[in-house]
């Protein structure tokens, strides 16, 4: 029972691992804008299949293909702001919109990726990298240990760019107050355009890493943009740190819950969990209460 109940909390480190990139770049984007940028998870799939498609149809060395894919996914997010949100933000869009131009943002790209690649399902060629250590308790592989180590690294990457630079000073000013913020000489559009470039960077490091745990499917941006979503509610869409915490927990709770219930429940658990926070604590783990911004 000890080995089940480690190695159960393992599988959830691991998917809260993935889950905190994602979600941390929704928590970033919606700290700064103020609404849910769910084209976030189009920037996760495109990620996953561009990095397949450099390194197994291209036959380039998968670091180098995993390395291209994540600057391009950067300014893909850098891209879609220039063109499609900045524009809107020029009309004075509310956030309503804004929102609705995420998910239909999601659905192009869907559409993209699957008339590109199409349905079949994919997987990286990655098998020769991969060990399996026993260590007893509990199993983990050489993949997984990346994962968590890589995810990790990048978080505490993030939390100094954001805490200790003049770019996360002005992130927090412009999430603060914009007008403010403006008038102290901070350019909103700058601000805009890095905190969409350091959510995407994020969001193509979380596509390759989902790659090397998982098949490939048209449908990875959707159910991984969700459960980013999800995470980022949970912990405080406003709280990059508190997205990270809810991470770890959704997927803690995920796999918990899968060991009792077949796996097709998963996507019913996660939004159980949500709600039960919607309900009792909707800021979040460590969300504001009221945010002014």
């Amino acid at each position: 029972m000890t080995s089940i109940i480690l190695q159960l909390i393992l599988n959830g480190i691991i998917a809260g691992a993935m889950y905190a990139l994602v979600a941390s770049g929704f928590s970033l984007i919606y700290r700064v804008t103020k609404f849910m940028n769910f084209a976030h998870g189009a920037v996760v799939l495109f990620a996953a299949y561009f990095a397949y498609y450099f390194s197994d149809v291209l036959g380039l060395n998968f670091f180098l293909s995993a390395l291209i894919t994540i600057i391009i996914s950067a300014f893909l997010g850098l891209l879609i702001n220039t063109v499609v949100y900045r524009q809107l933000r020029r009309r004075k869009a509310s956030n309503a919109v804004m929102l609705i131009s995420s998910l239909a943002l999601l659905i192009f790209f869907n559409g993209l990726i699957l008339a590109l690649f199409g349905s079949s399902v994919k997987s990286y060629d990655f098998s020769r990298y991969n060990s399996i250590f026993d260590l007893g308790l509990f199993r983990i592989t050489s993949v997984q240990i990346v994962i968590i180590a890589f995810a990790l690294l990048m978080l505490l990457f993030i939390w100094l760019i954001v805490k200790k630079t003049r770019l996360g000073k002005a992130m927090r000013a412009i999430s603060d107050n914009r007008d403010v913020a403006q008038t102290a000489g901070i350019n909103p559009e700058r601000v805009y355009g890095w905190t969409f470039f350091i959510a995407s960077f994020l969001a193509g490091i979380a596509g390759v890493l989902i790659g090397l745990e998982q098949n490939l499917n048209t449908q990875i941006g959707t159910s991984w943009g969700i459960s980013g979503f999800t995470a980022a509610v949970i912990g405080g869409a406003n709280s990059v740190p508190g997205s990270v915490l809810g991470s770890f927990l959704l997927g803690i709770v995920e796999n918990f819950g899968i060991w009792y219930l077949p796996s097709g429940y998963k996507g019913a658990i996660a939004f159980g969990l949500l709600f039960i926070f919607l309900l009792f604590r909707p800021q979040g783990i460590l969300g504001k209460v009221v945010d002014r911004a």
